[in-house]
């Protein structure tokens, strides 16, 4: 298909096919300025500037137009299809409604300019939606289409030296600049109005087989950044200017050298310094004490931790608090000690101020990969409640003081093989959750899945990373699990259709038309009632992918979701 044929698009909701058909592309008359940094500060409503739409992580949106009494008439408004490359867009006009011509692609980057197949063709992150504009990626590639419609407006393709495409989880924006990762480990700024590249920056090692794909967050003057590693390399956190794209400050997330906090919980300084606790999924801010709150990943190795000591391996699998001005750690809660499972604390917290035995607390709620569920003290990490959200995990023997779960040594890989509940994917991944202070619930999607452990390599020096042990998986179901912030308890829990391997669905979007958004394991975007989950609409999509999202534009309320490499929006009939 060519960037100029026109596009015949139909889906076919519950209620009826919808046919959207291409016209000419132009680019929003009086829209598409700049992003005032303070508006992020604001309750979230009209728009979606910022990762999970507003710095608290609840994916909770005030607009109500779309509600329980008329959910049932949601339609198809545009469907946009893209493809990655320097050749541009599939659609016409970038898909929705075109046909007319289009600017030729933007072209950066360091490497050849070839295009990786798989992951840089799917939309795996989240939409900015500001000022009647989209903005979104794929791996090594950027647009900017019309909120209204869909028409392309710009797209820019990063030229890779190579690097894992698995995915890129979105844009951060600050004023007229929008802020990307690459999967060879730079961080690109471009110009929001054109697409033009201002800057771009090294933040890790290529060589050292890093790889980003974080959604930059960015708070105030800073553009907050991390990075993936499946070997055996120190995790960290950054901040850059967005000004310029220099350095601010790196905190590391292992100790890194004598007398760092936590080095007495590794064998020692070398164990340490190649202990992974990766940042890679994006975190969410508290405005009121300045703190970034986000998650670690596993310790590396991550199935033998013959070399990694005995101890909790600080600060892995473990939500950590930065002062965003000085890069310092104010506290950590760690939600699994000395993991042996790769069950990282990687899914992006939720920050709420509700009541909690009897007061008003500042909390940050939060479901790790390990299967339970932690209500702490946001402003002092103080722990306040442990719950399990899934029924079948097994692999710990109970919760300590701290409410941290204890490890069961019999659920570690053997040679013999263990049996362990969840499997790799874990009972939840980095699919971002919800919370409804309509409801005052906490929403995840839940994998209870099965998988034998093996241990494959007994000499540690061949296990290092991901090495030395074989997974066999043995199935599962998954679920969308609503969980009482208060008790840990599960207030509800709905059956998705089943998916082998872990993760269970997509993210969530809650509204104030008292509607629960989720994409379940099965390819359907799915419209529910956040009391009681049950389903009031829904649509077969295919292949959805990370969070639906929803805005305000013209007077009409629209609900988006990526599906593989083509982005819906929905509205009322």
């Amino acid at each position: 298909m060519t960037r100029t044929s026109r596009l015949v698009v139909v889906l076919v909701c519950c209620v009826a096919p919808v046919w959207v058909l291409a016209q000419n592309a132009a680019r929003p008359q009086g829209h598409g300025e700049g992003l005032d940094p303070a508006d992020i500060l604001k309750p979230l409503a009209d728009s979606w500037p910022t990762y999970s739409g507003d710095y608290s992580g609840k994916r909770y949106s005030s607009l109500n137009q779309i509600n329980q009494s008329n959910v049932k008439n949601l339609s198809l408004a545009w469907v946009t299809r893209v493809t990655a490359g320097a050749g541009g867009t599939g659609a016409p006009g970038g898909g929705g409604r075109g046909g007319g011509a289009v600017a030729p692609t933007i072209i950066g980057g360091e490497g050849s300019g070839s295009v990786v197949v798989g992951g840089a063709t799917n939309i795996r992150g989240a939409v900015l939606a500001v000022n009647g504009i989209l903005y979104f990626t794929t791996p090594d590639n950027a647009w900017a289409v019309d909120a209204r419609d869909g028409h392309e407006i710009w797209h820019y393709f990063w030229k890779t030296k190579g690097g894992t495409h698995i995915g890129n989880r979105g844009m951060g924006m600050w004023n007229n600049y929008l802020f990307m990762e690459t999967p060879d480990n730079y961080l690109v700024s471009l110009d929001a109005r054109t697409g033009n590249e201002r800057w771009h920056k090294v933040i890790s090692s290529f060589a050292e087989e890093y790889f980003s794909t974080m959604a930059p967050i960015v708070v105030g003057n800073h553009v907050l950044v991390g990075t993936g590693n499946d070997l055996d390399a120190p995790g960290f956190l950054q901040s850059f200017d967005p000004e310029t794209g220099e350095l601010q400050w790196k905190l590391y997330t292992v100790p890194m050298k004598e007398g760092d906090p936590g080095l007495e919980t590794w064998k020692d300084l070398d164990a340490a310094r190649h202990g992974g606790a990766q940042v890679w999924v994006p975190g969410s801010y508290d405005p009121e004490t300045r703190l970034y709150i986000t998650g670690t990943g596993n310790p590396t190795p991550a199935y033998t931790s013959q070399v990694r000591g005995e101890g909790d391996n600080l600060f892995t699998c473990s939500l950590i608090a930065v002062n965003v001005d000085t890069g310092k750690m104010q506290w950590y809660y760690q939600t699994s000690p000395h993991d042996t499972h790769d069950w990282d604390s990687a899914q992006t917290p939720v920050l709420v101020d509700a009541p909690f035995n009897g007061r008003m607390r500042n909390l940050v709620l939060t479901a790790a990969r390990n299967g339970y569920y932690f209500t702490l003290d946001r402003v002092t990490g103080e722990h306040l409640v442990t719950g399990k959200f899934s029924d079948t995990v097994n692999w710990a023997k109970g919760v300590n003081a701290k409410g941290q779960p204890v490890r069961d040594p019999k659920k570690d890989h053997d040679i013999a093989g263990a049996l362990v509940s969840s499997s790799n994917g874990g009972a939840a991944n980095w699919p971002p959750p919800s919370f409804s202070p309509d409801t005052g619930l906490f929403y995840v999607p839940l994998a209870e899945s099965w998988a034998m452990y093996y241990l494959a390599e007994t000499d540690p020096r061949g296990a290092m990373g991901l090495g030395g042990k074989e997974e066999v998986g043995l199935g599962g179901e998954n679920f969308l699990v609503a969980v009482d912030y208060k008790t840990g308890k599960i207030a509800w829990k709905q059956r998705y259709p089943s998916v082998a391997g872990g993760g269970g669905g997509t993210g969530l979007l809650t509204t104030a038309g008292r509607l629960l958004f989720a994409a379940d394991a099965g390819g359907n975007l799915v419209a529910r009632d956040p009391a009681d989950g049950k389903p009031l609409w829904h649509t077969r999509l295919g292949n959805p992918s990370n969070a639906p999202e929803t805005y305000m534009l013209d007077g009409h309320q629209y609900v988006i979701v990526a599906a593989g490499d083509s982005l819906y929006a929905f509205t009322l009939n």
